[in-house]
């Protein structure tokens, strides 16, 4: 039940504290099947859980303009409303299904500025259980290089876990 969910408990060591994660994740969500409920969830613990997080949240497939990201549940400052495929960091990751670690966003060409405050991301892919892209999960950092490989690997594991059963 979220009521229960404390972040404060969870280690402190990235890798386990994603590890921890993911199974709160999975017990807070234990039984759900509303995608928008599942989205919610995700993005406010995964903003709480971490520090360094400024803004988490989704963007996803627009059904009516499948080549677009509109979005979605989030935690942070006013996001984007719409990102087309191959645009910024999100588009991209959307194009490519792939997950993109940006150590400084200024540096990305075509980078999306929803805030300039924003000076790293991490965005990963969001495929369903057919293996179709859903959306991605969009994480900002306020620091330059806050987000490393053990982040896509915990973020990437809550995301099939919560998304791809």
């Amino acid at each position: 039940m979220a009521e229960a969910f404390d972040e404060t408990q969870l280690p402190a060591a990235k890798a386990a504290r994603y590890a921890a994660l993911a199974e709160e994740v999975a017990a807070v969500l234990e039984g759900e099947t509303n995608v928008v409920a599942r989205f919610a969830t995700v993005a406010a613990m995964l903003a709480q859980a971490f520090d360094h997080y400024f803004w988490t949240g989704f963007y996803v497939v627009d059904p009516e303009r499948p080549d677009e990201l509109v979005i979605g549940p989030y935690q942070g400052t006013l996001g984007c409303l719409r990102i087309a495929f191959g645009r910024g960091v999100c588009g991209t990751a959307a194009a490519e299904r792939r997950t993109m670690i940006v150590p400084d966003v200024e540096a990305f060409p075509g980078h999306i500025a929803c805030d300039a405050r924003s000076r790293s991301e991490i965005v990963a892919p969001v495929l369903g259980p057919d293996g179709a892209l859903i959306g991605v999960l969009d994480v900002d950092s306020t620091e330059l290089s806050a987000f490393d490989e053990t982040d896509a690997a915990g973020i990437e594991r809550i995301l099939a876990e919560t998304f791809g059963r």
